[in-house]
């Protein structure tokens, strides 16, 4: 049974354009940090994928911070700082900040002091983007780069934790984007490398690979891939839409990520649907796939005023450049299947 992979908001599909940048570092032999040709070579890759990724990002001028993930920078921007933020933030957020600001029905978090909150551009369980004011302390923008027409240096934020397993690059590198003369104080302390803010020998192969991503997926942007994206992703929502009584679609009608398509169903618990479908050769999640494996009800859909039931009850699907009409419709026809099955068992 060939499989279709609709979890694209955990990790995506490594691009070859990455993987072929990846394989050419790793015949870089020099430290980064040695003064010998071997080190200047080593160190000379790195500052270009260095600039790649600012590039991509929009972020000329300001310091991008490699990191081992997202989760590392977050910690390397939040931890101590005391922020606040709504409760719908990934946990790597969380864990650092107060989630105390109001959240509305539509997911729109109510900002009272900017240079005091936490705010993510773009939710990975729902897909709903969020409206950035000028001068926030901290945004998570690693759903949102390679996906929208993001840019670090008009959005207006201080920092911005980005991550490369989300738009095509490795697992195991991330970066933290900091506006130039911005603090930031290390956590991991040693030798002083990426600008005396994270000390350990750096990972010029995930480097290059995240550089490589990057550029490509600010191609596949500029080339309105998402917008194909967008409208497979609203073909799979108004097929499912037109064929429920019960079934809530998170966000629609508003500002989403074009890939991203969050639904619940009362009584029909998440867990078991992901389940159903990974049967039925279709991979996706009932949320966050950072969370140690567990399944529970979303946290999320609750800051939102959705019931324990509703929340228990959500699947997210995510798309990426390479699903197809094929893919999608076979997923409707599969879910929509068992959708009958659990009707019928409530009845």
């Amino acid at each position: 049974m060939a499989r279709v992979y609709l979890d694209h908001n955990a990790t995506t599909p490594l691009r070859p354009e990455a993987r072929a940048a990846m394989i050419e570092a790793m015949d870089v032999v020099g430290n980064p940090s040695s003064v010998h040709a071997e080190g200047r070579a080593a160190k000379a890759l790195l500052e270009r994928a260095r600039g790649a990724v600012a590039s991509a990002f929009g972020a000329d001028g300001a310091d991008v911070i490699f990191t081992a993930t997202a989760t590392e920078a977050a910690a390397l921007a939040l931890r101590g700082r005391g922020l606040h933020a709504g409760d719908i933030e990934h946990d790597a957020v969380a864990a650092w900040v107060t989630s105390d600001l109001p959240v509305g029905r539509d997911g729109a978090v109510q900002v009272a002091d900017p240079a005091q909150t936490a705010l993510q551009a773009a939710n990975s369980e729902t897909g709903i983007v969020q409206t950035l004011p000028e001068g926030l302390a901290v945004s998570d923008m690693t759903q949102a780069f390679g996906k929208l027409p993001v840019a670090f240096n008009w959005a207006g934020c201080e920092m911005a934790l980005i991550s490369a397993h989300k738009l095509g690059g490795p697992k195991g590198i991330g970066a933290l984007v900091v506006k130039r003369g911005t603090d930031v104080a290390a956590q991991i302390k040693g030798g002083g490398q990426e600008m005396g803010r994270r000390s350990g020998t750096e990972n010029i192969i995930g480097a290059a690979g995240f550089a490589a991503a990057a550029t490509a997926a600010a191609q596949d942007l500029a080339a309105g891939v998402w917008d194909r994206v967008a409208s497979l992703r609203d073909m799979l929502e108004e097929t499912l839409a037109a064929e429920t009584e019960d079934t809530i679609f998170v966000g629609q009608g508003g500002a989403r990520l074009p890939n991203t398509l969050c639904l619940a169903t009362p009584g029909w618990k998440g867990e078991t649907q992901v389940m159903q479908m990974d049967l039925a050769g279709y991979a996706i999640s009932a949320g966050s796939a950072c969370s140690s494996g567990k399944v529970r009800a979303s946290r999320v859909l609750k800051a939102m005023g959705y019931d324990e039931q509703v929340a228990a009850g959500a699947i997210r699907v995510s798309l990426g450049p390479e699903t197809t009409k094929q893919d999608v419709m076979g997923f409707a026809d599969r879910w929509l299947t068992q959708y009958r099955k659990h009707r019928a068992r409530a009845a």
